[in-house]
């Protein structure tokens, strides 16, 4: 089927068939990005504008990255060097940028709900890189686009989300990817940072992480969001850590094959020891590699590309 949507704003409102569409037009574009030239004319011309309004570094280097590759010029927005500070809005700074010829918008922001907002005041893509808690799109993208590289099918597969959920947009983003793609999905962490109401989302909650790792086929960890949380939801990271932080004991209750995600960034000897982060299972860096072609997927297709163009050129 086509592809219609013009902006990528959240996995919530996605198909399942749409998401099989972006991983689709990421693996065509995976295969191009191992040629000797990495570089299609896909976007020539166009101009697309980075409004990074929160730090980054993964999503913002990935997304300049698979817009070079599509042959875009681009702009990476400092918000410090802007006229944001001098008071001026949201609203006016990208009304603005569209008014320069821009032609697609990748926006970062610590406000929940500003892709949406900008989305329905402009005439050109608004692409989200992650708002607030509420998602991380691309990410949920290339994290699935990794697992089934490794697992195939994910119908069926036990996936561990463990860490800091209430905070997390990407594990929020996961949750409906996982979900829709009928993985079995079980969240694990302090009962303040993993809640019971997410079973409403149609997942597992735990706090036993004995019980939860055992034979999960992925474990994606997640590190604790300070600069979201009002006040502690633990008494301290070495309490945390104590229970739970995975370690090369805990990582043995999980599947022999089982592999270790982390969306980063990382904080060794918290959440993971180094020893894991860079172990055989950990498939760390492949995520950060699967996101050049998962967003050039998501850039493509917003600028209205179809996957069957992509999958012929591959």
């Amino acid at each position: 089927m086509p592809w219609n949507r013009r902006h990528l704003i959240a996995i919530e409102e996605l198909s399942r068939a749409e998401i099989g569409q972006i991983h689709a037009t990421a693996a065509a574009f995976k295969k191009i990005l191992q040629r000797s030239m990495k570089k299609v004319p896909a976007l020539r011309g166009k101009t697309i504008v980075n409004l990074f309004f929160e730090p980054s570094t993964r999503t913002r280097i990935a997304f300049e990255m698979a817009a070079k590759r599509l042959s875009a010029d681009v702009i990476s927005f400092d918000a410090a060097a802007s006229s944001t500070t001098k008071g001026e809005t949201l609203r006016d700074t990208a009304q603005n940028i569209q008014a320069l010829n821009a032609d697609l918008i990748v926006l970062r922001h610590s406000a929940a709900g500003s892709p949406l907002y900008l989305s329905r005041l402009l005439d050109i893509p608004v692409i989200s890189a992650g708002d607030g808690a509420h998602e991380h799109p691309t990410q949920a993208l290339l994290d699935t686009f990794t697992m089934q590289e490794h697992l195939g099918a994910l119908k069926g597969r036990k996936v561990v989300i463990l860490g800091d959920v209430l905070f997390s947009r990407v594990a929020r983003s996961n949750i409906w990817a996982l979900t829709k793609l009928e993985a079995d999905v079980t969240l694990v962490g302090p009962s303040t940072l993993v809640p019971h109401w997410f079973t409403g989302l149609g997942v597992k909650v735990s706090h036993d992480l004995k019980s939860a790792l055992a034979d999960a086929e992925v474990v994606m960890l997640l590190r604790i969001q300070h600069e979201r949380q009002a006040s502690s939801h633990f008494p301290s990271l070495g309490e945390y850590t104590s229970m739970f932080g995975l370690n090369k004991t805990r990582a043995s209750w999980l599947n022999p094959k089982a592999i270790i995600m982390h969306p980063g960034p990382i904080n060794r000897g918290v959440e993971i020891d180094s020893d894991l982060a860079d172990s055989a299972r950990s498939v760390i860096l492949e995520q950060v590699h699967n996101g050049i072609a998962v967003r050039m997927a998501a850039l493509y297709l917003c600028s209205g590309g179809q996957p069957e163009a992509v999958a012929a050129t591959a």
